[in-house]
């Protein structure tokens, strides 16, 4: 009995020490605004929940906007617009009432008709509101996207500014404010895209600031006599990393501050991207693109405060109790299906080790599924994969007191009466699948098409650790894995020396799920008839 309170006693520190860890806030720099100043300006879309502007037929009704800029006007000075349509043309009365300014956006694309249908109502609101207006951005990415020559971009442009009393300007990314630089002439000043998370070559958290500046200063000898101004700047709070340029809350909140300080040094105009997280940009740009948001999109809450220390796990408690319940369960099992005289020093420590690593990664895995799910399709692989994160421990723990190995998958997967009597060995077995299956297509999205993928080595650790355990526990076999485990493990090791490759060993987390596939490609190598003891 002592043994068993020991080890557990064990696995609760272990788990809750590293959930004291990763829960620890860290301390930001002094904040870039004075009591009571506000940010200069910030992008607004009033999207939520299902909306999207990739929904022509979307209409978003005008309370709405004017409960999201009620809240936003204690926080900024001006809003940034891209579109006039799908009713986001209320937002500049809407701002009237509330104080605010705006930076009127307004759409360019393929369709003519679209376009004039932009210009002449962005043009019908800066006259009517040229106190409100600040500017009107005349297209958005529009050579970026390949959608307007730079001659006809420029044509617009003209056009709008000789029928409105306020600055006309254009925004895209820096690199192609450089590649079309006769559109500069049109302009009363340049704004560019600067978001170095996105660039080709990412660049950490650390260097944002300076990279900002220092872009900045390029485009500015490149146009001499323009201002520039720049027209979106901001850092993700969730998603993939992007060799070292890690999406977090801590990681927001520092870069954040650090660019608006920069920026006031400097003399910079800085636009904020974005007020609200926006859930429909998932569909274009996976998990990251919902989170570029300062203020969350379901509570509507700011994700910070100006100046104060930051948490990347801010509900940590709740995730070590997950965790401590976990581990609590894996005991409970070992104690309904082993004795303790029974057990060899080394089961101890597997029984140690599938409560403590599922019970550290089960509360971070259960927080990931909503964030990194997006459609059916997503949700059901999270959950599926969540499942197996529960379930593995403890039928592991129960094969490991037991002495019962992991059944190969052409017993699993073959006729009725190949199948495992046992519970244990089919639950195990049947996990083993679900795992495999899940892993080989996180590996070969990386592998194919890995640019808005995310890296799940959060629930992949948890689900293949209880296997690692009950493999390095079990006596081996001398016959050779069957033709499924040796494919499935030839693809997962290949796929993963690839993906450590191609992200660079700056990007941890696909160090991280490289090495859990690697793992994972182990234990089904060494699949060979492995005998129950």
């Amino acid at each position: 009995m002592k043994a068993w309170a020991v080890f557990f006693a064990l696995a609760v520190t272990v788990v809750v020490a590293a959930w004291w860890w990763l829960g620890a806030p860290a301390s930001i720099p002094v904040a870039p605004l004075a009591a009571g100043e506000k940010l200069p300006c910030v992008s607004y879309a009033p999207f939520r929940g299902d909306q999207t502007p990739l929904d022509l037929a979307t209409r978003i009704p005008p309370w709405q906007i004017e409960d999201d800029l009620a809240q936003l006007a204690p926080l900024t000075e001006c809003v940034r617009t891209y579109s006039v349509n799908l009713g986001l043309d209320q937002i500049t009365p809407i701002a009237q009432r509330h104080g605010l300014k705006v930076l009127q956006g307004l759409w360019l694309g393929r369709d003519p008709e679209f376009n004039r249908f932009q210009v002449e109502t962005a043009v019908a609101l800066a006259n009517r509101y040229p106190d409100v207006i600040r500017a009107i951005v005349v297209g958005n990415e529009v050579l970026l996207r390949g959608e307007l020559s730079a001659s006809a971009l420029t044509d617009v442009i003209r056009k709008v500014k000789a029928a409105v009393p306020v600055p006309v300007t254009y925004a895209d990314v820096w690199e192609f404010w450089l590649r079309n630089r006769e559109v500069a002439s049109a302009v009363d000043f340049v704004t560019i895209h600067l978001l170095p998370y996105w660039e080709d070559v990412p660049v950490p958290a650390g260097e944002a600031a300076n990279h900002v500046v220092a872009i900045t200063r390029q485009v500015a000898t490149a146009f001499a006599g323009k201002e520039i101004m720049v027209g979106e700047f901001g850092w993700p709070s969730a998603g993939r990393m992007r060799q070292g340029a890690l999406p977090s809350p801590i990681n927001q909140a520092r870069v954040a501050q650090e660019v608006l300080a920069r920026a006031q040094q400097e003399g910079l105009r800085v636009n904020l991207i974005e007020a609200f997280d926006q859930p429909w940009k998932r569909a274009l740009e996976g998990t990251v693109g919902g989170h570029w948001g300062f203020l969350t999109a379901d509570t509507r809450v700011p994700k910070f405060a100006w100046g104060k220390p930051v948490s990347n796990h801010p509900h940590w408690v709740w995730q070590a109790l997950a965790g401590v319940a976990l581990a609590a369960a894996v005991f409970a099992v070992a104690a309904v299906f082993g004795r303790p005289d029974k057990l060899s020093l080394p089961r101890w420590f597997g029984i140690l080790a599938n409560a403590a690593v599922p019970g550290i990664f089960v509360g971070w895995a259960i927080a990931r599924v909503p964030v990194e799910s997006f459609g059916i399709g997503g949700w059901a692989r999270s959950l599926a994969l969540l499942a197996v994160v529960v379930v593995a421990p403890l039928a592991g723990t129960a094969a490991l007191v037991r002495g019962i190995a992991v059944p190969p998958f052409a017993r699993i997967l073959g006729r009725h009466d190949e199948r495992p009597s046992g519970l244990t060995a089919a639950v195990l077995g049947t996990g083993l699948v679900i795992l495999t299956v899940l892993a080989i297509q996180v590996a070969l999205g990386l592998v194919f098409d890995p640019r808005y993928r995310d890296f799940p080595f959060v629930p992949l650790t948890a689900a293949t650790a209880p296997y690692a355990v009950l493999t390095l526990l079990t006596e081996r076999g001398a016959a050779w894995p069957s033709a499924a485990e040796t494919i499935a493990a030839i693809t997962l090791a290949l796929s993963a020396v690839y993906i450590a490759l191609d992200e660079t060993v700056a990007n941890w987390q696909a160090l991280w799920l490289s090495a859990v596939l690697l793992v994972l490609a182990a234990i089904l190598a060494r699949s060979r008839g492995a005998r129950s003891s």
